[in-house]
């Protein structure tokens, strides 16, 4: 048997953290590490972004915070604190410990190996229509729910894990499913 290197790359987390108190958001327009348009969403939303992050965070009227583009969990907590610092510090809200969320990791992975995604979608539950997506679609509810997009060059997109601790068993289950069909 020859082994092939998986590969595996965290592309994207989203977390989630709540200020518990309202925010103004037209008193946020005062700096320059924040973007707020009333004409986008409705004015519902503005957007927390300096140099040195590698994502931004979406800040709501309630107090709601959404970390989306950082690459790790500690990424996304220090960025969700970075806000959170940057209000306080202005007397925009009152100091509290956050309590934040994973909601969703996106995990792209190189199998190594080519896919028959005409045989994967015969035999497992995959969506594969090749005139709309060049690849399959699998849901998985086991060992946890998340979708995984897989083209037949090998590489495929997991979303829906909420802990980079799941990534590994994901990517078992999924190559033990492409093994059989191959």
């Amino acid at each position: 048997m020859v082994w092939r290197m998986i590969e595996t790359k965290i592309v994207n987390v989203v977390a989630t953290a709540a200020l518990n108190q309202e925010v103004d958001l037209e008193e946020l327009r005062k700096f320059d590490d924040v973007f707020h348009d009333s004409d986008v969403y409705g004015g519902r939303v503005a957007y927390f972004k300096t140099k040195t992050m590698q994502g931004k965070v979406s800040i709501f009227t309630s107090g709601k915070m959404i970390s989306v583009g950082t690459k790790s969990e500690d990424a996304a907590f220090q960025e969700l604190e970075a806000a959170k610092d940057f209000f306080v510090k202005r007397g925009l809200v009152e100091d509290i410990s956050l309590e934040p969320k994973i909601r969703n990791l996106v995990v792209c992975v190189d199998f190594g190996k080519g896919v028959n995604l005409e045989e994967l979608a015969f035999k497992e539950h995959v969506i594969y229509e090749p005139e709309q997506f060049p690849g399959g679609i699998l849901r998985l509810n086991k060992p946890y729910k998340t979708s995984v997009l897989i083209f037949a060059s090998g590489k495929a997109v997991l979303t829906g894990l909420t802990s980079k601790n799941q990534i590994k068993a994901i990517i078992e289950c999924v190559n033990k499913i492409i093994e059989e069909c191959n």
